[in-house]
């Protein structure tokens, strides 16, 4: 079985978050010579599958075989892969079953590696993750088996493949503001205290505001307003409330106590209430990292282009891996119809990765970094 073949075998499997469908048991049996490990909690599944070739530093391979559902639009079947034209079409094709299959195929075909090995999959990436990969890590971590450097292999690239790796990501801070008025007459605005008359010189101070300058790794934290409401949808009623919510993208230089901070200085005086929530914390990995530097190594190598050191976007599991202090990078087919009806990544692309993989593998103790 070639990596292709691998993936259509992938993509039949309808694994739905969080149910794996059978793919994890497919995969385990596939790479027969790796010892498994299993955490499984809540309906999610998590494996692991590791192989010590020889003292040495442990380099893993991560990523899901959950989709998100199909929906319509679909020209065909999105769980019977087609191909057409040099392209693979059906749900999971770029988003992740590709990757999966190619850094499977590469822990296949590799014979020997100055170190461990490992594959890392979860059947929940793309609901909550709260019993996916970070459930795995922390059993790792309890005995003693965390890697020490892995790829995950995200869809990264923006228009031809090997154009861009990801080498960290923002983190995620939703807001929740009430903004305290009195209800009255409109006909007697005198009488009434208008949240929305309050909040309007504020917003020019808030909204896509830049919370910091940014750095050579992240764009600035931007605060980026997702809703405003107040009133009855009537006319004659001064709303007593305004609700607003907002999103802030953060870098490593933003924490909620800024985002506090800001609202606070902005909305002095008024009656307000503020809730902050963190869904994703940002993490960077170094430039100057083994891991980066060999996988971009290899990129130049087989595509003969100087990847892009990217931290935009939104969220993956890589920012597990960052919060148990393993140096993480994302790397793999072009990102373009994810999530999508006909979504659909190239033949050559997946043969391409699962080659920088397998040149990573080969060549990543070689020298020293």
């Amino acid at each position: 079985m070639n990596v292709v073949d691998l993936l259509l075998k992938l993509l039949s499997f309808e694994s739905l978050t969080p149910d794996d469908a059978g793919s994890l048991k497919f995969i385990e049996e596939y790479l027969d010579d790796y010892e498994a490990i299993y955490v499984n909690k809540e309906g999610v599944k998590n494996l692991m599958l590791s192989k010590k070739f020889s003292d040495g530093p442990h380099l893993c391979f991560a990523g899901h075989v959950d989709v998100v559902p199909a929906g319509d639009g679909w020209e065909t079947n999105p769980f019977v892969p087609v191909i057409k034209e040099g392209n693979i079409y059906a749900r999971g094709a770029q988003d992740m079953k590709s990757g999966v299959a190619a850094f499977v195929q590469a822990c296949k075909e590799s014979e020997d590696f100055e170190g461990t090995l490992s594959v890392l999959l979860t059947s929940d990436e793309e609901g909550e993750g709260k019993y996916g990969t970070a459930v795995m890590l922390q059993h790792l971590k309890e005995i003693d088996f965390l890697p020490d450097y892995c790829i995950v292999a995200e869809p990264t690239c923006e228009t031809v493949f090997g154009d861009a790796i990801k080498i960290g990501r923002r983190g995620s801070i939703n807001g929740y503001l009430t903004l305290n008025g009195k209800q009255g007459h409109a006909a007697y605005p005198e009488k009434a205290i208008n949240p929305v008359h309050q909040i309007a010189p504020i917003l020019d101070k808030i909204a896509g505001v830049d919370l910091d300058e940014g750095d050579d790794d992240f764009a600035p934290s931007k605060m980026v307003i997702t809703d405003i409401r107040a009133g009855m949808e009537v006319t004659n009623v001064t709303p007593g409330a305004l609700k607003m919510m907002f999103n802030v993208r953060n870098s490593t230089k933003t924490t909620q106590e800024e985002v506090k901070l800001h609202i606070a200085q902005c909305f002095d005086g008024l009656d307000y209430s503020l809730e902050l929530t963190q869904g994703s914390y940002p993490y960077v990995t170094k430039r100057d990292s083994k891991i980066v530097q060999k996988l971009t190594s290899s990129i130049k190598k087989l595509t003969g282009l100087e990847t892009k050191l990217s931290t935009a976007g939104g969220t993956s599991d890589a920012r597990f891996m960052g919060a148990f202090g393993i140096d993480v990078v994302e790397f793999g087919v072009i990102n373009d119809t994810i999530h999508a009806p006909n979504e659909r990544t190239s033949i050559k692309e997946v043969e391409a990765l699962c080659a920088v993989f397998k040149d990573t593998v080969k060549h990543f103790n070689e020298g020293s970094i």
